[in-house]
């Protein structure tokens, strides 16, 4: 539901029904107040609605606190029966200049809004804030506002006096962070702000529901929010403290998942029911591909998503659930190259005490588990399929199972159907997870286990892949419930939403990682794998280059920002404009290497080894001589 934004000098106050929450825009304190107390305000105007808050960012010494709230939300559908999922379109930012657009007009009151041009602006009030255009709210009420005049006059005289002390304190504490970095703190806040309507409005990633937890699978409901996918908590460390003191306050928590939901409307003749698909990205070592990679001390992977395949029918709900992780041990791939070849940070007892975390904590919540390696088996990628095998072994676990399969060498030449004689042999592991099943008496069976699937990037072919054991299972599903015979295939009614269902998945997570559509897209959305597709990945993955080298720094900064994390002073430099992305490596020679490179893996992609190409011709020229 929807709350009415009001700001005054020093605060922005969210009010829904009787009760209202008031966020100090300089000092970043929540307080709970019930409605009344607005009446006591002088200086306050109604800038608007917002349908919840994401929570504070800040950076101490470098960015003031602003505050993140959704400004508009699309309704996706009935995930787990009655509750809605809505998907964040665009929020907005308030910051202590004001907000950094027009927040969405209130019915009640006429809305009076100005947008911040540049953090730096303002007219100065007189405790040296920058004052928001005034409207009073209670102007024409003479017994209101005679009535609380003294209490006013004391207020404002306490408030100006805590404020200037607030500020003194605050350039004291500036002065003295150890995060020094010569930047432009304008340069600063506008490129987070630019960076957090990018992650937040144009890549379709955020997602909650009002009256339902959706941090948790089917088979984990009623447990508590998962902190692994409660995606706003740190942002709302502040305000989940002031809640926890007051009944009724975890009300305006919104817990909100970064991921993927859709929901699609299904018919095998004459039954109706819904099959959707929700990834949740997990906040532990969130962050762009070539910036996060392997596992970090405490266990948690880069680019971990757990992906749930959920079929609603009358009081029935099943839902089969899969993982997808970097290899979980210590790797990076450092510099600017395009590929560049991986390497081992770290030696093997470090890497193997991080391993044993990361699998203590995936076995205590899964119960067991199937690993599928898809890194080439040979070649740059060998080295990480060959320590991952190597730390398997070592933690000799009877609950893990590990698999590999060379993507690239058996589906070389775009035989993507050869995925098939992978499925197959993995039929008596997914026979023995199962799936979880559950009616309106409770649950009839769970999932006794995952398969957790990795690539390099965990993006493509680990798409591809999850794609055929979900197809796989719920044609297993579909016979449990009477829509379809035994060892048939999935129904002609069903492939094109299924498809839709997993394509649109892969783009998005992969959208969130590397910045841009999955590649291998066209065969997961269409079931064949045509030269368009192989065109489109040529694009694809040259974009990433690009992103990768130029803009994954901000993103980075902002990410870690968000979530909590330590920001490195050169992130800080460089969102500041002080050095640029790269600064080794901008020769001719090297931009020459970084195309053969890309000529060459289309090559391998389209022709596999028996042929050779007879040329190759560059379609764009990006020279700006």
């Amino acid at each position: 539901m929807a709350m009415e934004v009001f700001q005054t000098e020093t605060h922005y106050i969210f009010v829904r029904k009787e009760r209202s929450l008031w966020w100090n825009r300089y000092s970043s304190e929540f307080q709970l107040k019930c409605g009344w107390d607005l009446s006591s305000v002088d200086d306050i105007e109604c800038i608007g609605v917002t349908h919840g808050i994401v929570g504070t960012i800040a950076l101490q010494g470098v960015l003031d606190p602003h505050l993140i709230v959704i400004k508009e939300v699309v309704p996706v559908g009935v995930l787990y029966a009655p509750h809605l999922v809505y998907k964040i379109r665009s929020i907005a930012v308030l910051g202590p200049d004001g907000a950094d657009t027009v927040l969405l007009g209130c019915s009640k009151h006429t809305t009076s809004q100005t947008v911040k041009v540049a953090p730096a602006g303002g007219t100065a009030a007189p405790d040296g804030h920058p004052s928001p255009a005034k409207g009073r709210l209670f102007e024409s009420s003479a017994l209101v506002n005679k009535t609380w005049g003294a209490v006013k006059s004391a207020g404002s005289t306490i408030r100006n006096t805590t404020e200037k002390a607030a500020a003194i304190a605050t350039s004291q504490v500036k002065s003295t962070v150890s995060l020094v970095v010569k930047a432009d703190p304008v340069r600063i806040e506008k490129r987070v702000l630019d960076e957090l309507h990018k992650i937040f409005d144009e890549t379709d990633s955020f997602y909650y529901s009002p009256n339902c937890d959706i941090t948790n699978n089917l088979q984990r409901r009623g447990a508590p929010p998962d902190d692994r996918f409660y995606w706003n908590r740190p942002m709302l460390a502040e305000l989940l403290r002031v809640v926890s003191e007051q009944p009724g306050g975890e009300d305006w928590v919104v817990p909100i998942i970064q991921g993927f939901v859709q929901v699609e409307q299904c018919v095998i003749g004459n039954e109706c029911f819904t099959l959707a698909l929700v990834s949740r990205r997990s906040r532990n070592r969130a962050g762009t591909r070539y910036k996060r990679r392997g596992v970090d001390e405490h266990g948690n992977c880069a680019n971990y998503v757990e992906t749930e395949q959920v079929l609603s029918l009358r009081q029935h709900q099943i839902s089969f659930t899969q993982v997808r992780g970097s290899v979980p041990v210590y790797w990076s791939q450092p510099g600017y190259k395009y590929r560049p070849p991986p390497r081992l940070d770290r030696d093997e007892p470090e890497t193997q005490a991080a391993f044993e975390r990361h699998f203590d904590g995936e076995l205590q919540i899964y119960q067991s588990i199937c690993i599928i390696n898809l890194v080439e088996q040979s070649g740059k990628e060998k080295i990480i399929g060959d320590a991952y095998a190597n730390h398997v072994l070592k933690y000799n676990s009877d609950r893990l199972i590990y698999v590999t399969f060379d993507f690239h060498e058996y589906c070389r030449g775009m035989r993507f159907e050869n995925v098939s004689s992978l499925i197959e042999s993995l039929a008596p592991e997914a026979g023995a997870m199962g799936f979880h099943w559950r009616d309106t008496n409770g649950p009839i069976c769970n999932q006794k286990g995952v398969f957790r699937v990795n690539c390099m990037d965990c993006l493509d072919r680990t798409n591809v892949v999850q794609t055929a054991i979900g197809k796989a299972v719920l044609e297993s599903q579909l016979v449990k419930l009477g829509l379809a015979m035994p060892y048939s295939q999935l129904p002609d009614a069903l492939k094109a939403p299924f498809m839709v269902l997993w394509a649109n998945n892969g783009d998005v997570i992969s959208r969130q990682y590397a910045g841009t559509n999955a590649l291998k897209g066209d065969y997961t959305r269409t079931g064949e794998r045509k030269i368009s597709g192989i065109m489109k990945d040529g694009m694809n993955s040259a974009n990433r280059y690009y992103l990768a080298r130029f803009k994954d720094t901000y993103r980075q900064a902002t990410i870690d920002m968000m979530l909590g994390n330590n920001v490195s002073p050169e992130s800080v430099s460089a969102l500041g404009g002080t050095q640029t992305a790269a600064t080794d490596e901008t020769d001719a020679l090297e931009g020459a290497e970084h195309a053969r490179l890309l000529v060459e893996d289309c090559r391998r992609l389209l022709l596999g080894t028996a042929q050779l190409p007879v040329g190759a011709w560059g379609l764009i020229d990006a020279d700006p001589r």
